[in-house]
């Protein structure tokens, strides 16, 4: 095992034990969590050792980059998420390389992305994102805007919705992010109770290596984990 692998692996498997403490104070089990490493900042080698270290979901912030990776990690079992914005000129290259778009971030993107899927015969299973902290540098739907837009959102044929993602607002801290994370798991409630039936609204993609055990706490299925994960890498 590679100095580096051995690195990852160890911090692998302290993040696992994190989420399942995380799950047992929320009353849930660590099995309905998904960790999706998020690589964007190491290159492809450590991309590699994370998946060999048992990690399969990746997540990549910017198109570009999963490109490259994805074809770098051709053959390895990755399932790729992008966890960034997503202009309207890259859907066509990206959604054959991803699991799942966690950034649906504008119903005109959305409209894209169906387009898209329309035309190569898929399906995209997307997270709608909510900017639930109103930061003006954020993309994602303002929390008030997505009911009356779920019905609409529901007639694209080739947008599976799965749920919702958020990030905490990165001026405050646990609590503030803890509220956030919160108000979005009530609001997600609260839309699953009169959404349309081709609709899901099962997962809450919150929390990232400063705040993923208050997201758990607060109801997460997936956490996204970067620097927890390669710390200390050389």
């Amino acid at each position: 095992m590679s100095h580096n692998l051995s690195i990852i692996a160890d911090n692998f498997a302290r993040v696992r034990e994190r989420i399942n403490q995380a799950a047992t104070r929320g009353g849930r089990s660590a099995q309905d969590i998904q960790l999706v490493a998020v690589t964007k900042y190491v290159d492809c080698e450590a991309a590699r050792d994370t998946v060999q270290a048992g990690c399969h979901d990746l997540g990549e912030s910017r198109p570009q980059e999963l490109w490259r990776k994805a074809a770098d990690l051709t053959g390895s079992a990755v399932r790729w998420h992008l966890i960034g914005h997503l202009q309207r000129n890259k859907v066509r290259r990206t959604l054959p390389l991803i699991t799942l778009l966690q950034s649906g971030d504008s119903l005109r993107l959305l409209e894209e992305v169906n387009r898209e899927g329309q035309l190569i015969g898929m399906r995209v299973p997307v997270l709608l994102e909510i900017n639930i902290s109103g930061d003006q540098t954020k993309h994602g739907f303002a929390p008030h805007e997505i009911e009356p837009l779920l019905p609409q959102i529901a007639q694209l044929e080739c947008v599976a919705v799965r749920g919702l993602m958020a990030m905490a607002g990165l001026e405050g801290d646990l609590a503030d992010a803890r509220r956030e994370f919160r108000a979005v798991r009530l609001l997600r409630d609260r839309l699953r109770a009169a959404s349309p039936p081709n609709v899901e609204l099962d997962e809450l993609s919150m929390g990232m290596s400063g705040d993923f055990e208050v997201a758990i706490e607060e109801g997460a299925t997936m956490v996204r984990v970067g620097s927890a994960l390669f710390e200390g890498l050389s």
